[in-house]
C-alpha cells in the first residue's frame, strides 16, 4: 500500500512539474514575442510572392527541409517546411481560404523561433520528440485576390472527397505521406462571432472535428480535445472569456473531418475578432504562443493527463456581435415614435490590387437587439434618429474640407458635402462626411436592413452625435474611432 501511495504521489508531482514547465514556456513566449515576429509580414493581405524570399532563406538553412509539394491552379508553388527529427509528426497548414491569413503570419513567427538560439532546452524536447511540418499558404491564388475560394471558385475545405482542386490534392497527399500524428487546421473566422451568451468576441475558436455522423470520440479525437483544452487555458490568460467552440456536426466533404477520420488527431483553430485589432496582430501573437505551447505539450505528452470533460466547458461559438450597436433610440415613422436598436457592420471593400481596403457600412439588423452585443455600444435613450442633409455649399474639390469645418457641418445637420470635382482615383473620404457629385440625389432616410448606416442623433433639439458610414462621432468633443466616409458620384 505504501509503495502504491508513493507511486501515486510521484506521478502527481511529475504532472504538476510538467504543468509548471508548460506555464513557464507560455509566459516566456508571450513576453519575448517581438523578438521572433516576422516584420516583413506586417498586415493581413499577404501575397504568395511576399513569402517566397522567406521560404528561400529556410531552404538554404540546414536546420530545415523545404520542398515544393504541389502547385495551385495558376501555378504558384505550395511549399512544405519541416524541422525536427522525432518520431511524432505534427502537420500545420494555413490559408486554405485565401482571405484567412492570420495563422500564416504566425507560422513564420514560429519558424523564426525555431531558427533562434534561444529556448534551447524546450526546443530540444520538441525537435527530438517531434518532426514539425508547415504548409503556410495552401490557396495562394485566393490570397492574391483576397478571396475565400480558389481560382476554380470552389471552397477547398469542401473538396476532401472529390479532390478536384490541385490544392486539395496536395493537402491529401502530404497528409498521407506524413501519416501525421497531429494536424493543425488553421483558419480565420468572422469577427462577429462571440463566446456564447457574452459580449466578448470569440478571438480564438477551436474544434476537434467529428469523424462520423454519430460524433463519436475515439482515442485520437479525444487527444485533440485535450490539446484544445490546454490551448484554451493559455488563451484565457491573455484574452479571458474570448474563446469559443465550434459546433461539431459532421461534414463529410470537409478536410478537417476527414483528416480526423484518416487517423490524424485534428485541431481546428479559427482566428476571430479582438477589439481595436483590425489587422489581427494581437491575435497573430496569441496563435504563436498557443500553437508553440501546444507543440511543446505534445512533445512532452502532458496533454494526456488533461480531463476530457473540460472540452465541453468551452462556450460554443455564437454570432451576435456588431461593430456598432445603437440601443434604445427613438425613431419616428408616419407620425408615430418607436424605440429601436440598430446593429451595424463595417464591411471591408478591397482596393485595386487587393492590398488594402476601405469600409462600406450596412445596417444588419434593427428592432429589439437586446440579446446582441457590440464592439462599441451606445445607449441612445432620449436621442432621436434624424436624417442628414446635403450642404448647400458646392466645393470645388473635397480637399477644401478640414476636420473643424466638417464638425460644424454635422452639428448643422449636414452629412453630405457636394463637390464639383472628385478625383477619379478616390474611392472613399478620410473625414466624417460623405462627398457627392453636384447631381447626386440624396436618399431619404428610412431605416431598413441593408442601407448605409448614416444618421444623426438629436437630444432636446441639439444634434450631439453623428453616425457616418457606421462610425459614431461625438460632436461635442469630435472624438470617434473614424476610418472613412463614402464617395457618391
Amino acid at each position: 500500500m505504501q509503495i502504491k501511495r508513493y507511486c501515486f504521489f510521484s506521478f502527481l508531482l511529475l504532472g504538476l512539474f510538467l504543468q509548471a514547465q508548460d506555464s513557464d514556456i507560455t509566459n516566456s513566449l508571450y513576453d519575448t514575442y517581438d523578438k521572433y515576429r516576422e516584420e516583413v509580414l506586417d498586415k493581413r493581405r499577404i501575397k504568395h510572392h511576399e513569402i517566397q524570399p522567406l521560404i528561400s532563406e529556410y531552404k538554404e538553412n540546414p536546420k530545415f527541409k523545404v520542398k515544393v509539394v504541389g502547385r495551385s491552379i495558376e501555378g504558384r508553388s505550395l511549399s512544405l517546411i519541416s524541422i525536427g527529427s522525432g518520431p511524432t509528426d505534427v502537420f500545420l497548414w494555413s490559408q486554405m481560404h485565401g482571405d484567412e491569413p492570420t495563422a500564416t503570419q504566425a507560422i513564420f513567427d514560429i519558424l523564426n523561433f525555431f531558427d533562434s538560439a534561444d529556448f534551447t532546452t524546450e526546443k530540444e524536447a520538441m525537435l527530438t520528440n517531434l518532426t514539425v511540418h508547415f504548409l503556410p499558404m495552401l490557396n495562394p491564388d485566393g490570397a492574391e485576390r483576397y478571396q475565400r475560394r480558389n481560382l476554380l471558385g470552389i471552397d477547398i475545405n469542401r473538396d476532401a472527397l472529390r479532390l478536384q482542386s490541385p490544392e486539395g490534392k496536395t493537402l491529401k497527399r502530404v497528409r498521407d505521406s506524413l501519416d501525421a500524428d497531429f494536424g493543425f487546421n488553421l483558419h480565420d473566422q468572422s469577427t462577429y462571432y462571440n463566446a456564447e451568451r457574452t459580449e466578448k468576441p470569440a478571438t480564438i475558436s477551436y474544434l476537434a472535428p467529428a469523424y462520423n455522423y454519430e460524433k463519436e470520440i475515439n482515442a485520437g479525437r479525444g487527444d485533440a480535445m485535450k490539446v484544445i483544452v490546454f490551448m484554451n487555458n493559455i488563451i484565457q490568460k491573455y484574452a479571458p472569456g474570448q474563446v469559443g467552440r465550434y459546433n461539431d456536426d459532421f461534414e463529410p466533404r470537409a478536410f478537417g473531418d476527414n483528416i480526423q477520420k484518416w487517423g490524424t488527431r485534428t485541431i481546428l483553430i479559427e482566428s476571430g475578432g479582438y477589439a481595436n485589432d483590425t489587422e489581427k496582430q494581437e491575435i497573430r501573437k496569441l496563435n504563436y504562443v498557443s500553437i508553440l505551447s501546444a507543440i511543446y505539450t505534445i512533445a512532452n505528452k502532458n496533454y494526456e493527463d488533461i480531463a476530457l470533460g473540460d472540452y465541453e466547458i468551452i462556450p460554443e461559438n455564437d454570432r451576435k456581435l456588431f461593430d456598432l450597436k445603437i440601443e434604445n433610440a427613438t425613431y419616428g415613422l408616419l407620425g408615430n415614435e418607436y424605440t429601436i436598436d440598430v446593429g451595424i457592420h463595417r464591411l471591408e471593400v478591397d482596393k485595386e490590387g487587393n492590398n488594402d481596403f476601405w469600409y462600406s457600412s450596412r445596417i444588419i439588423d434593427q428592432g429589439d437587439l437586446s440579446t446582441y452585443y457590440g464592439y462599441e455600444t451606445f445607449d441612445a435613450s432620449g436621442y432621436t434618429i434624424n436624417p442628414g442633409k446635403a450642404s448647400p455649399l458646392i466645393l470645388s474639390g473635397p480637399a477644401e474640407l478640414n476636420q473643424p469645418d466638417v464638425l460644424k457641418m454635422l452639428k448643422s445637420g449636414f452629412t453630405y458635402a457636394r463637390s464639383k470635382n472628385i478625383p477619379s482615383d478616390w474611392d472613399s473620404f478620410v473625414l466624417p462626411i460623405h462627398v457627392t457629385s453636384e447631381t447626386y440625389e440624396i436618399p431619404e432616410l428610412q431605416l431598413e436592413v441593408g442601407i448605409n448606416a448614416t444618421f444623426l442623433l438629436e437630444k432636446d433639439g441639439v444634434i450631439e452625435y453623428a453616425v457616418i458610414n457606421g462610425f459614431l462621432i461625438d460632436l461635442k468633443s469630435g472624438k470617434g474611432d473614424f476610418k472613412n466616409a463614402m464617395i457618391y458620384r
